[in-house]
């Protein structure tokens, strides 16, 4: 977890000049016992822009690929990690989820409408605010949205990145900490993240139109990978309570069902969404990926969650440079070359 200074400086140069530039030859690993399978997987890689995965089964390494200590950029998987990071609070009484806007005291550029102060943090973390206000950031389905005051707060899904970077205000305002400062003390020292230093993550308002700027995570592969085991575990590490008991059951059922999502914010055909989770919903899906849940990210930053297998499957894609991976590629051919490796037919 400590990282020495010589290295810290090394990596914030290495995040702002090329962060995930480099690509390592770090040959794959191959447990006792497997072998097909994940030649065929390998395969599945070839001619794309992969920079590392990492598969764990019953939370042991059963497959790696590149370089998967390299610390790169996690887009909108950012937002799983911040409904993760909502749960301890929730549970010392920090932060009401039924509580609105309006109570907290949020606001934001030439003001919120009344019918918006009354949207709640659960309606946040479902991205169901009925908050249409312009956001620091784009990457999402507002330009889809109706027009402001016109939906009622937690009755319609879009995919919107105001809800999401609110959660940081109202997370800092409501427990008097800082998002990252948060995240090392309540997950990151707890289950010994090997490669997260605070200093590497940054805030950024791209639009000046939101007071609220979008709080972006920089991760290594290993690293992602304990957080889907963390939550595999059902909030648990190592014997000890990192996370409340329940709080992955909470934020990882179906709230959206894939239809909705497909009709007001278009994604991948069959997933669904939680409490800012991708929720594998309908008969698309394999019956290995019942109840699985992802974080998503654009350029191909995923982490994956099959309890049905008791497997943990991350995806990373380090940018810059431009690279990209698309999600329709994760999961329509490197997921199941996965699945097929795991529990070949």
């Amino acid at each position: 977890m400590p990282v020495d200074s010589a290295t810290l400086q090394d990596r914030r140069g290495f995040l702002r000049r090329a962060m995930g530039a480099a690509v390592f030859a770090v040959p794959p690993f191959h447990p006792p016992g497997r072998g097909g399978g994940w030649a065929a997987l390998e395969a599945s890689l070839e001619g794309r822009q992969t920079t590392a995965m990492v598969v764990l089964i019953g939370g042991e390494r059963a497959w790696t690929w590149g370089d998967d200590r390299q610390v790169s950029y996690l887009a909108s998987a950012r937002k799983s990690l911040v409904s993760m990071l909502y749960g301890p609070s929730a549970a010392r009484g920090d932060i009401r989820l039924d509580a609105t806007l309006a109570e907290i005291g949020l606001d934001d550029k030439g003001g919120l409408l009344p019918r918006e102060r009354q949207a709640r943090v659960i309606d946040l973390l479902r991205s169901r605010s009925g908050v249409y206000h312009p956001a620091a950031n784009g990457g999402d389905a507002t330009d889809r949205a109706p027009a402001r005051g016109t939906v009622r707060p937690g009755s319609r899904f879009l995919y919107n990145n105001w809800d999401f970077n609110a959660l940081g205000a109202v997370f800092e305002r409501a427990t008097g900490r800082g998002l990252y400062r948060a995240f090392t003390e309540d997950i990151a020292a707890p289950i010994g993240l090997e490669d997260w230093a605070p200093d590497l993550q940054q805030s950024r308002n791209d639009t000046g139109l939101s007071d609220h700027p979008a709080q972006h995570f920089a991760l290594s592969a290993r690293d992602m990978a304990r957080l889907g085991q963390l939550m595999l575990d059902g909030g648990a590490w190592r014997g000890r309570r990192v996370l409340p008991a329940g709080w992955v059951r909470r934020t990882t059922r179906l709230i959206t069902p894939a239809a909705e999502v497909a009709r007001d914010s278009p994604f991948i055909d069959g997933l669904g969404y939680g409490c800012c989770w991708w929720v594998f919903d309908g008969p698309r899906w394999p019956a290995a990926l019942r109840g699985a849940y992802t974080a998503s990210g654009a350029f191909g930053q995923f982490i994956t969650v099959a309890p049905v297998l008791k497997a943990v499957v991350v995806h990373k894609t380090a940018v810059p440079p431009p690279r990209n991976v698309p999600a329709e590629a994760y999961f329509g051919t490197i997921l199941p070359a996965v699945l097929a490796a795991i529990a070949p037919a």
